[in-house]
């Protein structure tokens, strides 16, 4: 005989709340109801869930704690309701609010950029607290998006004088040569998700009212060389593409008052074959440094679209089965042993 559903209620004063928590057509509580494995109904300004206790507990932390952070004024996706219960489910001692926290605030316009996840959360205190942060790992874990909300909040509240995003222009089977126009036409393209993410940020006039006045520079990494970076707040992208000598360069432009964030992902370096990843070396020979942090993002991070996480998991498998391969193949096979021909008979 099975045990007796368990059931719980959130009473939701605020209308304006209620909506925000239910979203358009109650698709999150539908998202909330797929992921945490409860039943969840709406009666009047209340919410019902009922099912396994642990699945309604799950669910009531999550609407709780999501609760307060819409009335903080942070916007609750899809995405989020997926990858914050699955969070809530691994960390029993966790809450949305820890999960979700460390708020950056940009524009009033703009809706403000919060963590969405423990490491997250790890990687944007990392920021704050070091000089030097690594953030590695897959894409879509938010490691290039956080560093330049945080940045450009450090900016709007003058802790740095201007912002500094950088990284190489190199893609696969592209060269710059091919491109046209002039050389600030030809590397355009390679920075267009630099100004993509800070347009998100900021609103369209200010970003370029402070890129003419030279608060905010979006540049090649081949430009950064010769130049020392003081007050500045530094973004490498992409620095999987940086060849060894180009880490170094970038690395000791570091000036005082000066912060730098180096993201990468080392399974997707687009570097000639042959060619030594720049950020993997460093990675190796700065892990542990007294003021350095070194962030390492999973694809359980990835908080894009929920495909993305399975395909970052599936071509992971890949990588490891074309390893193992190569490993296979470049391993010597040990030569037989010499035995001696038998006497002859008598």
């Amino acid at each position: 005989m099975g045990s007796a559903p368990f059931s719980a209620n959130l009473e939701v004063e605020s209308t304006q709340v209620l909506l925000a928590l239910s979203g358009p057509q109650s698709r999150l509580l539908g998202e909330l109801a797929r992921h945490s494995g409860a039943e969840v109904n709406l009666r009047g300004n209340t919410i019902l869930l009922s099912g396994d206790e642990p699945d309604v507990r799950v669910a009531h932390r999550f609407l709780s704690d999501a609760a307060h952070l819409v009335e903080r004024g942070v916007e609750i996706g899809p995405n989020d309701v997926a990858h914050s219960v699955r969070s809530l489910r691994g960390n029993p001692n966790a809450s949305l609010t820890d999960l979700l926290d460390e708020i950056v605030l940009l524009s009033p316009r703009k809706r403000p950029v919060v963590p969405k996840g423990p490491m997250q959360r790890r990687y944007v205190e990392a920021i704050r607290m070091h000089d030097l942060t690594f953030g590695i790992g897959p894409a879509g874990t938010g490691k290039t998006y956080l560093a330049m909300a945080v940045a450009a909040s450090a900016l709007l509240k003058r802790e740095v004088k201007r912002i500094v995003l950088t990284r190489p222009a190199v893609e696969a089977g592209e060269k710059l040569g091919f491109l046209p126009g002039d050389l600030a036409e030809k590397v355009n393209p390679y920075l267009r998700p630099l100004y993509d993410a800070l347009h998100d940020m900021l609103d369209f006039e200010r970003v370029d009212q402070m890129r003419e006045r030279g608060q905010i520079e979006v540049a090649p990494l081949a430009f950064m060389r010769g130049r020392t970076l003081n007050d500045c707040f530094v973004i490498l992208d992409e620095a999987q593409n940086a060849t060894s000598e180009q880490m170094r360069m970038f690395l000791t432009r570091l000036g005082y008052g000066s912060k730098a964030v180096v993201t990468g992902d080392m399974t997707q370096t687009d570097l000639p074959q042959g060619s030594r990843s720049g950020l993997r070396e460093a990675v190796a020979l700065l892990d542990g440094v007294d003021g350095i942090s070194m962030c390492q993002f999973t694809d359980a991070d990835v908080v894009r679209h929920p495909l993305v996480q399975k395909i970052v998991v599936a071509y992971e498998r890949l990588d490891e089965r074309r390893r193992t391969r190569r490993e296979g193949e470049t391993t010597p096979t040990p030569a037989p042993a010499e035995t001696s021909a038998p006497p002859d008979d008598p």
